[in-house]
């Protein structure tokens, strides 16, 4: 993988764990959620009419890419309803790319090389390693880890679904733009209709989340989709989960959270997976 696309990617990682810590840092998590989302679709709608139109092909692509979408938001729900974030997303994203990795070469004929394979195995294996302290530390949940893994199914899926959608687009940025318009729809109405009353004075009171938010979560999956036409798509998903690494740094400098030797272990292993990715 080439030095542009490892930095690239890394830059999209920590994008993607900036928004992250400010959606944690303030208030209601879902509202948060809702407010970033939503955020991210209204940028991109204005951005659309001066990008030109995803190729024909990719339209199945974005339809299908959409629908997952809805089904990783109600999982993700379900999920933090059952259990603690800190058990169940750690599981989504860890597992997810190791998924990718299985079904990538089957489904899109992309084979990884030996190191990459070494490269996304430790990723993986440190993200999990953090999924498992926190489950110590909160209890195991059942539940919540059910649907997490379910979830992870979800994200490889609609990985994959992007990862060719945007290569068939002949356009990455409008396809990507595409994908977050498709996103928040869905989201906002449900949010309007269930919690009616509430979006809109939340959003007023988080006019600097919203921003930082929404640029945040289109720039990093934008990014990514960005670097899956330059290199193979389970590659691009493995290096994306340094989001953690930098999570952890945010927690542990900015927002003044503890974090103990085990975790220290795992982020030690996700960086030895991105140094073995950026050589391979």
């Amino acid at each position: 993988m080439s030095g542009t696309v490892v930095l690239v990617v890394l830059f999209a990682a920590l994008m993607h764990a900036s928004w992250n810590a400010v959606v944690k840092s303030e208030g209601d998590k879902f509202l948060n959620t809702v407010v970033v989302v939503t955020s991210a679709g209204l940028i991109a709608a204005v951005c659309l009419p001066f990008l030109p139109a995803p190729a024909r092909e990719s339209w199945p692509f974005l339809a299908a890419s959409g629908v997952a979408q809805v089904i990783y938001l109600a999982l993700v729900a379900a999920a933090y309803r059952s259990g603690d974030m800190s058990q169940a997303y750690p599981i989504m994203r860890g597992t997810a790319p190791l998924i990718v990795a299985i079904a990538s070469g089957p489904l899109i004929g992309e084979v990884l090389s030996l190191q990459k394979w070494a490269g996304i195995a430790l990723i993986c294996s440190g993200v999990l390693a953090l999924a498992l302290e926190s489950r110590r530390r909160a209890g195991a949940n059942r539940a919540a880890t059910m649907f997490a893994l379910i979830n992870a199914l979800v994200i490889a899926s609609y990985t994959l679904i992007d990862g060719l959608g945007v290569r068939q687009s002949g356009a990455p940025a409008a396809y990507t733009m595409w994908v977050f318009v498709l996103n928040a729809v869905p989201l906002l109405l449900w949010t309007l209709v269930m919690r009616r009353g509430e979006l809109w004075p939340h959003f007023l009171k988080r006019t600097r989340l919203a921003t930082i938010g929404g640029v945040g979560t289109l720039g990093s999956y934008g990014l990514a989709l960005w670097a899956m036409t330059m290199a193979p798509v389970a590659a691009v998903a493995a290096l994306r989960e340094t989001s953690i690494l930098f999570a952890v740094a945010i927690s542990a400098f900015i927002l003044k959270e503890s974090v103990g030797p085990k975790r220290l272990a795992a982020v030690a292993l996700i960086a030895a997976g991105a140094a073995v990715m950026r050589l391979a």
